[in-house]
């Protein structure tokens, strides 16, 4: 791309988002049986940003120092692999955060939440088997892709998903209702919670090419900038935006007494704050030698930019 040439985050978006649903529906197991499979593929296909395989694929260009077209079919296939993996975690935490015994909602991405369409037993099924699909993924077939960037993968995303990542943020979430937690607790909760897989994306995204460590230290603040403020604009739109919009019951944290950014620091101080942690971000990936960065800086841009 040239210097003049502005990056179009919509048109990248629209080719990758084509390439990653693909290999979604290819990395989804043949023969599991009825409901558990279609309660499966329900919770995966039914639309979602792909903010997390696009921060894979993001961070493999700029480790790469070329757009995603030019890499070898190798790379390609490991950032993709990479991306799915994390949209596998990240369905069925969806689908497990939506139950009776955890957020109980009953609307999600604009349609009725997997416990809702398929009972809750199937439910908890379908987010057991896409944990287990997630590794699955990373670590079937393909020998070519190198045994460390496989191994780097299981350790970052077991990591994220766990009790110090996505599982031990919740657990927090669910001990803070109605609670008041301090702006430290607050992002610790979040770090966890929503933080832990985006950068685990960007992490693994960084790991399909030969990283330096000065660049896996920029994509980690970079990844831990952007986790937060994609959790900060979610308080946000939480209060700002309509449920029909969102996809997802507007309003429920507050009627859920549960502590968010908006009600620590108010509706403008939050926005700002959502902004200060992009400009971080982005800030930390001029510090190091990443090539093709522009899908890294355009994202981080997008996630304070979302309207739902």
């Amino acid at each position: 791309m040239s210097a003049t040439e502005p990056f179009d985050l919509a048109a990248w978006t629209v080719r990758r988002i084509d390439e990653v649903d693909l290999a979604l529906d290819q990395w989804l197991p043949v023969g599991a049986p009825e409901p558990l499979g279609e309660a499966m593929q329900y919770s995966v296909t039914g639309g979602g940003k792909r903010l997390r395989p696009l921060l894979a694929i993001a961070a493999c260009e700029a480790v790469n120092r070329q757009p995603f077209e030019s890499l070898s079919p190798m790379v390609r296939e490991a950032a993709l692999r990479a991306g799915c993996a994390i949209e596998f975690i990240h369905a069925y935490s969806l689908v497990h955060d939506d139950m009776p015994c955890m957020d109980n909602d009953v609307l999600r991405r604009g349609k009725p939440t997997v416990h809702v369409q398929f009972g809750e037993a199937q439910a908890l099924l379908a987010g057991d088997a896409l944990q287990a699909q997630a590794f699955d993924c990373l670590l079937s077939g393909d020998a070519d892709i190198p045994a460390s960037w496989r191994l780097g993968w299981v350790k970052r995303l077991a990591v994220a998903a766990g009790a110090l990542g996505m599982a031990g943020g919740q657990a927090i979430d669910l001990a803070s209702v109605g609670h008041t937690l301090d702006q430290p607790a607050l992002e610790r909760m979040h770090a966890l919670k929503t933080g832990a897989l985006l950068r685990a994306a960007v992490a693994m995204g960084g790991l399909c090419g030969a990283i330096q460590a000065a660049q896996e230290a920029a994509l980690t603040v970079y990844g831990q900038k952007v986790g937060l403020a994609f959790q900060v604009v979610d308080d946000v739109l939480d209060v700002t935006v309509d449920t029909a919009t969102l996809g997802k019951t507007a309003g429920k944290d507050a009627a859920d007494n549960k502590p968010t950014f908006v009600a620590l620091m108010g509706l403008a101080a939050a926005k700002t704050y959502a902004n200060e942690l992009i400009r971080d971000a982005i800030a930390a990936l001029q510090d190091a030698d990443l090539g093709d960065a522009d899908a890294l800086r355009a994202l981080a841009h997008h996630v304070v930019a979302r309207t739902h």
